[in-house]
């Protein structure tokens, strides 16, 4: 499970000091649930009993979803996991259901019961592909942060707070594996177990800081968006890891052409892009004056099993991209649609500079304060944005509307508001 929010962009030279082994941990390891492993549903009949079962249950929805990332193209999900008390829990296989109502149904059945999350962002987009989204949830991964734990993995915080370890040997495994071993099942499983009781206690943790009305409009904030997909990227193949190497415009088309003929065969055969082939190898090629069949034979990446039965394709788009014209190559770079990166501030605009570093400072003070990571705080991007172009005339009325506008939460207004206001004035 994944952080969802932006993380800060301000780089320090951190020397990393060397690691004393950790003590073994005197928790107690879970191995297998309460009431045992469950067997895994595809039919409608096992839905609709589910569905009995859970709306006769009390108290939140425990929900998980295990995807196959790194194995497939698609982010859907490859097994749900549900838990409620009275009812249970209940493993599904959603592709069992596609092309009928039987999830969405489901998810209908139980839109108005809280569901508890561990990193909502990651799990929300593939429970909503199937049609089930929450009215109201919690995320105990967010709650997490909230209250300023360093680390919020599912399995640490299980470990500090209810003293019990799970075993995550399987969290990169994939899920589109069928079957799925009785071993992946109960794990599965205890992923679900005790988030119920998690939740239960970071509630009463947010009320005692006094945090728990941020807790309640970042989730409401969440379940809003559950539904929402995310702004496909301009030209998506700029994001190839390597491709600083590449030096011409001729080079990034090369680049755009490989990056574009991968994607679609990675989409016809719901492979992950990099099991056909690694951005490395579109990189050294590109990087290469005038890549040719001969080139490909010469680069490793291009040598796998995978790559290989795709030659023609490969030296296809090579042809094109040699029969380009000038004025058909991409550029060099894109304007963004935001302020440039902070290193290029003191150039650009040195004033501009100057407040990012106040307003920083304001924020870091802040967060400290509040005890709260900074980026909770204030997501990185406001600050940016905030930053490049605060409102004229200037005001603490138009810096909230500003930051509204953006998307910040009214808590991280309430907070930020007044400091920011009078960090931002040149």
């Amino acid at each position: 499970m994944t952080d969802n929010l932006a993380t800060t962009d301000v780089s320090a030279d951190v020397r990393a000091e060397p690691e004393s082994p950790e003590p073994e941990s005197s928790a107690r390891l879970l191995v297998a649930p309460a009431d045992g492993t469950p067997e895994v549903e595809s039919t409608t009949q096992q839905i609709a009993a589910t569905i009995t079962a859970l709306r006769a249950g009390t108290g939140p929805l425990a929900v998980d979803a295990e995807r196959a990332h790194g194995f497939r193209y698609t982010q859907r999900a490859y097994l749900l996991q549900l838990r409620r008390a009275g009812a249970g829990t209940h493993l599904i296989d959603p592709t069992a259901f596609d092309g009928t109502p039987a999830l969405a149904e489901l998810g209908t059945a139980l839109a108005d019961t809280e569901w508890i999350i561990h990193a909502a962002s990651q799990d929300l987009p593939c429970l909503s592909e199937v049609g089930m989204a929450p009215a109201r949830l919690f995320d105990t991964e967010l709650a997490a942060r909230l209250l300023n734990y360093p680390r919020v993995a599912l399995g640490t915080m299980l470990e500090e707070l209810l003293d019990v370890r799970l075993l995550k040997e399987h969290s990169a495994a994939d899920w589109s594996t069928r079957p799925l071993p009785a071993e992946w099942l109960t794990y599965a499983a205890l992923d679900v177990e005790l988030l119920v009781e998690l939740r239960d206690i970071l509630a009463e943790q947010l009320v005692a800081a006094g945090k728990d009305e941020w807790a309640a409009e970042e989730f409401a904030a969440l379940a809003a968006g559950a539904g929402t997909l995310a702004e496909p990227r301009a030209d998506p193949w700029r994001r190839t890891s390597g491709i600083h190497r590449v030096r011409t415009r001729r080079g990034l088309a090369y680049v755009a052409e490989l990056w574009q003929i991968r994607d679609e065969i990675a989409r016809e055969t719901d492979r992950a892009p990099s099991k056909i082939l690694p951005d490395v190898a579109i990189a050294e090629l590109a990087a290469v004056e005038r890549p040719d069949r001969t080139t490909i034979y010469r680069i490793a990446g291009f040598q796998r099993r995978q790559a290989r039965r795709y030659l023609p394709e490969w030296t296809a788009g090579l042809q094109r991209v040699s029969a380009l014209g000038e004025s058909e190559l991409p550029p060099m770079h894109i304007p963004s649609p935001g302020p440039p990166q902070p290193r290029l501030w003191v150039t650009k605009d040195p004033v501009a500079a100057k407040r990012l570093t106040r307003v920083r400072e304001v924020l870091t003070t802040l967060a400290a304060e509040h005890e709260v990571p900074t980026e909770n705080l204030l997501t990185p991007d406001y600050v940016r944005r905030l930053a490049w172009s605060p409102p004229d005339p200037l005001s603490a009325e138009a810096v909230d509307a500003a930051l509204a506008e953006l998307g910040a939460r009214p808590w991280q207004r309430r907070l930020t508001v007044p400091r920011l206001s009078e960090a931002l004035v040149d």
